[in-house]
């Protein structure tokens, strides 16, 4: 049986990171971690091929080469799913779909005859006798959540690693949290499901002896949503860090109360993490009443990232403009906020409605909803009736995130957050795309590029004032030029 994996190619979003891939020598950031598990699934007779749109184009003798076609993808590849499938059609191939695009609104698909809706753990068995046989069947629909200490260590082998800038590993799968917004605990679950810390640490081995030593996405929906198991995962990677010497390093997202635990965000730094992403949404209390964000409420959500800070991370943040209780100085609010607490990394994205949340079925039962979402919250469009006026909104959001990454503003944020941040732990190594995109970044962000005597001012006084931060602050000067070009296409 031959199987074709296709991954549907991204659009030009916040976290594509398409505009600085040139400098680290990568064609794109994150490889497709559900293909990859999905291809793991299959027996190993079988004669696999994953063609991944964002490094490649896919060419018709590839299509050709294939018995069955699996694609999957997240909402914000459906452009891309649909001229797949129209390819796959023209050429006679069975499609089968899956993944969150599918799973929220496959309906949108009448060209592909065949999905798998949900986790596919559970499923896999009938699928594959049904394929054997011929006769796949046109939904296989999973009843629940399955257990993911029985999903396999994914199929490095199918990817070039030198292709990507970060490498996914998933520990868990669900949230305890409700927010409105957020579509998470609806499809996995708020009782978060955990692999065992001897299986992630086998999936991490088997990168490293891949060759892999650079960064890890630990893609969790929440890393802390099972504090228990994550302080057992934590104690077998610091002991497997101690035995191997691994120099990869890791990132991942977690609520805000990281910062009430002290012993975990220790932990944590010594097992190699350097990132964290917190959805931190806005600085307005009716706000986060508004959307249910329970665990942001009744504290000082700038200390809160400052704590976090000083424990040893950067923290990057996710920012939500758009609420019904928004008022018309939010922007001046977030951009405020942004700026004092130093998350320098801010994805401020407009309220979107996403199929199946609680805001969707609210503002549905209200009447408000204009039509389905694209998926990309940076898009400068707006799927609902807003309570501000919707240019205004509209507007006004562009200009924040213009504003937030106009050099002036952002080299001063790295600034801010510098003198908060306290580097712990192992330290990655520097590789050689690291020195390129440093030696790069001398030109174009220090001669090429407006903002250069931004960039040289930080340069020089942190690599007098604060050696041991130049790094971090190297790295952000670089990812800046990413975002700004978003900001600036918006």
């Amino acid at each position: 049986m031959k199987i074709l994996l296709i991954y549907p190619r991204s659009p030009d979003t916040f976290w594509s990171f398409r505009h600085v891939l040139q400098f680290v020598s990568r064609k794109a950031a994150f490889p497709p971690l559900g293909l990859l598990t999905v291809a793991a699934m299959l027996p190993r007779e079988w004669n696999l091929k994953l063609a991944d749109l964002n490094i490649a184009p896919l060419d018709d003798e590839t299509l050709l080469w294939a018995d069955y076609v699996f694609v999957s993808g997240m909402i914000v590849h459906r452009e891309s799913a649909h001229e797949v499938a129209a390819r796959c059609a023209a050429l006679g191939k069975t499609v089968l779909a899956g993944g969150p695009l599918f799973t929220s609104g496959h309906e949108a698909f009448p060209e592909i005859p065949h999905f798998v809706l949900g986790e596919a753990e559970d499923l896999m068995e009938r699928l594959i006798a049904d394929l054997e046989r011929g006769a796949p069947e046109p939904i296989y629909r999973a009843a629940g959540w399955p257990d993911v200490r029985k999903s396999p260590a994914p199929r490095w082998d199918l990817i070039n690693l030198r292709d990507y800038v970060t490498m996914p590993v998933q520990f868990s799968r669900g949230c305890p949290y409700n927010c409105e917004f957020c579509d998470i605990w609806i499809t996995n679950g708020r009782v978060p499901r955990t692999k065992a810390p001897a299986q992630v640490v086998r999936e991490l081995e088997v990168l490293r002896l891949a060759g892999w030593r650079d960064m890890v996405f630990i893609v969790d929906d929440n890393f802390i949503g099972n504090r228990k198991r994550a302080r057992e995962l934590l104690h077998e990677l610091i002991a497997w860090r101690d035995r191997v010497k691994p120099a990869m390093g890791f990132l991942t997202e977690a609520s805000v109360n990281l910062a009430d635990d002290p012993e975990l965000c220790e932990l944590m730094v010594k097992a190699g993490f350097k990132k964290v992403f917190l959805g931190l949404e806005t600085p307005s209390a009716e706000g986060l009443d508004e959307c249910g964000k329970r665990q942001n409420r009744k504290r000082d959500l700038a200390a809160t990232v400052k704590t976090i800070q000083r424990a040893g991370f950067e923290v990057m943040g996710g920012f939500i403009v758009g609420f019904d209780s928004d008022t018309k100085d939010i922007f001046k609010r977030q951009f405020e906020f942004i700026q004092q607490s130093g998350v320098v990394t801010a994805m401020v994205g407009l309220l979107t409605a996403l199929p199946q949340t609680e805001l969707y079925r609210r503002l549905a039962r209200e009447g408000r909803i204009l039509a389905e979402t694209c998926g990309n919250n940076t898009d400068a469009a707006v799927n609902f009736i807003t309570r501000l006026d919707r240019d205004f909104l509209i507007s006004g959001y562009r200009e924040l995130m213009r504003k937030l990454y106009e050099p002036k503003h952002y080299y001063r944020r790295i600034r801010v957050f510098l003198r908060s941040y306290v580097p712990q732990g192992p330290t990655p190594r520097l590789s050689g795309a690291d020195v390129k995109a440093f030696l790069r970044s001398l030109w174009v962000l220090g001669v090429w590029q407006r903002g250069r005597l931004g960039y040289w001012g930080l340069f020089w006084s942190t690599l007098f004032a604060s050696p041991k931060k130049f790094r971090a602050a190297m790295e952000l000067s670089i990812m800046g030029l990413h975002f700004r070009r978003v900001a600036g296409n918006l």
